[in-house]
């Protein structure tokens, strides 16, 4: 007699449904699984045998054979433990027929207990473009899975509650996800008041967090460039309970944390020394990166040139697409990367080229330091600003908290002007294509000729002819104007980079 039970198979760019078949003849007592499983499957039987022995269920003593298919798909995941168990359960004992697709999830603890897995979402998401409704899930992932709407959830904490569902398919917890239950995170609104001086680099944020754009901070060191690119965190609106979805499930993915919500964007800062696979994405089996860990939030690369060049240059593709794909020998797997790049250098190695103080830094030393970031990383940043030295004597001066909430509120209604124009919360004015900047754009004649005598004679690639459209786009957008008039296109022009070597002074 042979059973099967369904789980999923989630595969990075997609979801298999995975059938488990379960068979018991005569032999010596022993448990197979076939199905190119890795080390972590085969380890299931002895997980398996163990929570059958502590819960004091009954065992075959025969020969027990588990098929997983596909049979010809690499599986490598502990969450098929619960569908093995189930598969054999259903096996040696006559449980009421299930009509309906149901897909079992998680993984078998030695004592019969049942532990998160990693990438619940995900699992959850393809098998329900699969045809799946129900799904039985570990206890502690259902903070989680609550994110997706339209499903039925079934959580279970060991295998006697899994035994139960099986003996009484409608007597359990059974929870109808309609919409998604969270609760925001309460955090304290940073008031760019509390940044002495530096208006222009406070302006640059502000555009910034308006349309999505990236920026590039350089200056002596003390300047604040930190400070700064901290605080264009805190002027993001909360995410929306999609873009909570997508950044739990990429953090889930990556990390240990199986069971919390992340539901504030993300701010990551990786340090120079971090290697390219941590930042891009990699590994066996493949996870994603800090570019992707940043998706719908901020990557902070601070002291960007003393970040190696291949990474730098791997930038590339998710600063252009908003994605990354990641290709091994066996498989390609892409992963969103849709976040602001705020980057900050020094003018030199020591800092004070272009300074007040003196610079100790050879021609050939210079030159060599400029030259670490390549132009066309260069030519995917949108608000380039030098941040200049504040006086002293102002820097414990009471300043006046009354910018702040106004700052948020040009940003707040700035995005809502490009929700309404594009239709998703998810896109802003960084993402539009060339066929929206023709459609959307809205230039006037005299803009439109200020921004093609400005094109010629500072030489301006047709990237940066384009990015420059897209942060005047943002700027009318603050002001609630429905056309660039030439005032946008000429703020738009101050933040290009004024020269030709990487870290303008």
């Amino acid at each position: 007699m042979s059973t099967i039970t369904q789980s999923i198979l989630h595969t990075g760019n997609g979801g298999i449904l995975v059938d488990i078949e379960c068979a018991v003849t005569n032999g010596l007592p022993n448990i197979v699984v076939v199905g190119l499983g890795n080390k972590s499957i085969d380890e299931a039987k002895e997980r398996i045998r163990s929570s059958f022995a502590f819960t004091k269920l009954p065992f075959p003593k025969k020969r027990v054979t588990i098929n997983l298919a596909p049979a010809d798909i690499p599986k490598d995941s502990s969450s098929f433990d619960v569908a093995i168990a189930v598969a054999i359960l259903r096996t040696i004992n006559r449980y009421p027929e299930q009509k309906e697709n149901i897909a079992y999830i998680g993984e078998l603890g030695l004592d019969g207990s049942i532990r998160a897995v990693r990438g619940i979402i995900g699992k959850i998401l393809e098998g329900k473009k699969l045809g799946i409704k129900t799904f039985i899930i570990p206890k502690t992932n259902l903070n989680q899975a609550q994110l997706i709407p339209e499903v039925q959830l079934i959580p279970v904490a060991s295998l006697l509650d899994v035994q139960a569902f099986l003996q009484n398919p409608h007597g359990g917890a059974v929870i109808n996800v309609s919409q998604s239950p969270y609760k925001k995170k309460t955090e304290d609104i940073f008031l760019l008041d509390e940044i002495v001086g530096q208006e222009q680099a406070k302006r640059a944020l502000e555009i910034a967090a308006s349309g999505g754009h990236n920026v590039f901070l350089s200056g002596p060191p003390g300047t604040g460039k930190s400070m700064l690119a901290k605080a264009l965190h805190s002027l993001l609106p909360s995410p929306s309970v999609e873009e909570i979805l997508e950044v739990t499930h990429l953090h889930s993915l990556a990390t240990n944390n199986y069971e919390d919500l992340v539901v504030s964007r993300p701010f990551r800062a990786p340090h120079h020394s971090a290697s390219q696979a941590s930042i891009i994405g990699g590994g066996h089996p493949i996870k994603p990166g800090e570019i992707s860990l940043s998706h719908h939030g901020v990557l902070l690369l601070d002291e960007i040139p003393e970040f190696n060049r291949p990474t730098l240059e791997a930038l590339r593709q998710p600063l252009e697409d908003n994605n990354i794909t990641i290709t091994r020998s066996k498989e390609s797997v892409t992963f969103p990367a849709d976040f602001i790049l705020i980057a900050t250098a020094n003018p030199c190695p020591c800092g004070y080229y272009g300074s007040d103080k003196i610079c100790s830094c050879s021609a050939s030393r210079l030159q060599q330091y400029q030259q670490r970031i390549s132009g066309p990383i260069m030519d995917r940043i949108d608000l380039f600003v030098h941040v200049h030295g504040v006086e002293h004597s102002s820097l414990l001066n009471d300043q006046k908290l009354s910018q702040g909430p106004e700052v948020i509120g040009r940003i707040t209604k700035a995005r809502q002007v490009q929700l309404n124009r594009y239709g998703s919360a998810a896109t802003l004015n960084t993402h539009m294509t060339n066929k929206n900047i023709k459609e959307a754009s809205n230039l006037t004649p005299a803009s439109r000729s200020l921004l093609d005598q400005a094109a010629q004679s500072l030489k301006l690639s047709a990237r940066s002819y384009m990015r420059i459209i897209r942060v005047a786009r943002t700027i009318a957008d603050m002001q609630g104007i429905e056309v660039i008039l030439p005032e946008h296109i000429s703020e738009a022009l101050q933040y290009r980079q004024q020269n030709n070597t990487a870290i303008s002074v």
